[in-house]
């Protein structure tokens, strides 16, 4: 099992989500993040002052799959989220040990 997460733009999170249901992932985790890579934030102009915004508002969402469906989900992440500017986002793959489901107590891929 592996577990995948992708850091996206925020205005991308439908198109993205979409594009997984579409390839049977039901399960996933988002969460609204802050940071910056490359992009490094922007100053703004408010109330004639100016300040810089080094984090910027982006979307984290987390995906335990079997490991066989790994090239699947970044493929749709990556084809959904991607814009062709800075600042697209990043997908970070890692293993899984264990997964339990608290409910019933399955375990591993019949927990996913």
């Amino acid at each position: 099992m592996k577990k995948v997460e992708a850091v996206i733009k925020p205005f991308k999170l439908e198109d993205v989500k979409e594009a997984l249901f579409e390839i049977g992932i039901s399960g996933i985790t988002v969460s609204e993040v802050k940071g910056h890579g490359r992009q490094q934030g922007h100053t703004e102009l408010y109330r004639g002052a100016e300040y810089v915004v080094d984090f910027l508002p982006k979307i984290k969402i987390e995906i335990v799959v079997k490991e066989e469906d790994v090239e699947k989900v970044i493929e749709a992440i990556t084809q959904h989220a991607r814009t062709g500017k800075i600042g697209d986002g990043k997908i970070f793959v890692m293993p899984v040990e264990k997964v339990i489901r608290i409910r019933t107590g399955e375990e591993d891929e019949e927990a996913i």
